[in-house]
């Protein structure tokens, strides 16, 4: 099968970044490869006390098509065994990519995600429901072969000239995927961009890489994480916080160094993965701090709205609210 090139190249606009051209769908769920679970880990900071079971779960893709064609920011595909209710095989899931380009292994052969096991009950009959794909990529064992198709995203992925921005990531629950890759991109491959990544969770114990992020933090003056914690008051808060809340509530204040001043600068770009919703308090922090000008690098708000934040939805999006091409959005 061809490689398919994808080429977005954005307006030379002062701020805006040049995307690179990237393979999709190199493999495609017509004909999936085989991939082999060489990892799977808790990897929630509270791992058994977590009210979440979320895994970190590593596939060799060496001697495929997706072997070192994959890219921190991307996604691959898992196509689970059986059929669905209606006698038809399962469709394809999508997973963030959690490893950087250089793969787990260094060789760009190994791609890892954060798996959340899904358990629910249907509200007909009150009976477990158990997340088709989620759980099996959870329940996975060392050894067992995973049919996977990718990469799929070229949107969410590095500019072409990563020393030319500095970066915001704002992550909720398994929305941290893309950034432990894309930090680790970013860290290791020695650009002196500013990277600062705000990672939301209900509890301290539900965060995720915590350890490895708060190893990279103090490895990397360039690199700070930042929680928002918004069921508990952790000792480093002074109260419960969305994700959203870090861009007033910021800990090192409004002066040089602090969320406030990194986002007043035109060479900052953001990205946002996790639930559906969270894009807009961030729009709304923005515009709260940085005001309606300071924010029209990443936003743009019609003239009826502009004053009245509270009326703000979800529905505004790419209507009366329009991100710029220094945001990114990856919500679900």
């Amino acid at each position: 099968m061809p490689v398919e090139n994808v080429t977005e190249k954005e307006s030379a606009v002062p701020g805006e970044p040049v995307l690179p051209d990237v393979a999709v769908n190199l493999v495609r769920p017509t004909a999936p490869v085989i991939g082999r679970v060489v990892e799977s880990e808790l990897c929630t900071l509270g791992k058994r006390k977590s009210a979440a079971f979320i895994r970190h779960v590593a596939i060799d893709v060496s001697g495929t098509a997706l072997a070192g064609q994959f890219r921190a920011g991307q996604s691959f595909g898992v196509l689970p065994p059986g059929e669905d209710a209606k006698g038809k095989p399962h469709k394809l899931r999508l997973y963030s990519i959690s490893s950087p380009t250089r793969g787990e292994d260094g060789n760009g052969n190994v791609l890892a995600t954060s798996c959340k096991r899904v358990l629910d009950e249907h509200w007909d009959d009150h009976k477990l429901f158990t997340g088709v794909c989620s759980n099996y990529l959870c329940d996975a064992q060392v050894g067992d072969e995973i049919n996977v198709t990718g990469p799929s995203g070229k949107r969410f992925v590095l500019p072409e000239e990563p020393s030319k921005h500095d970066y915001v990531f704002f992550a909720t629950g398994t929305g941290i995927a893309p950034f432990r890759a894309l930090a680790i991109d970013l860290l290791e491959g020695g650009f002196n961009s500013r990277v600062t990544l705000v990672m939301g969770s209900p509890y301290t114990t539900d965060l995720i890489y915590h350890e490895q992020l708060v190893e990279l933090d103090k490895q990397y003056d360039n690199f700070r994480y930042v929680t928002a914690i918004s069921r508990e008051v952790p000792d480093d808060q002074d109260r419960k916080l969305y994700v959203q809340d870090r861009i007033q509530h910021d800990t090192l204040g409004t002066g040089p160094g602090s969320l406030t001043e990194q986002l007043a600068s035109d060479r900052t770009l953001i990205y946002v993965c996790g639930l559906a919703g969270m894009e807009m308090g961030i729009f709304k922090g923005l515009y709260a701090v940085l005001g309606r000008e300071g924010a029209s690098g990443y936003v743009r708000v019609d003239d009826e709205v502009a004053d009245d934040l509270k009326s703000w939805n979800k529905k505004m999006i790419n209507r009366q609210i329009r991100p710029t091409k220094r945001v990114f959005l990856e919500v679900y």
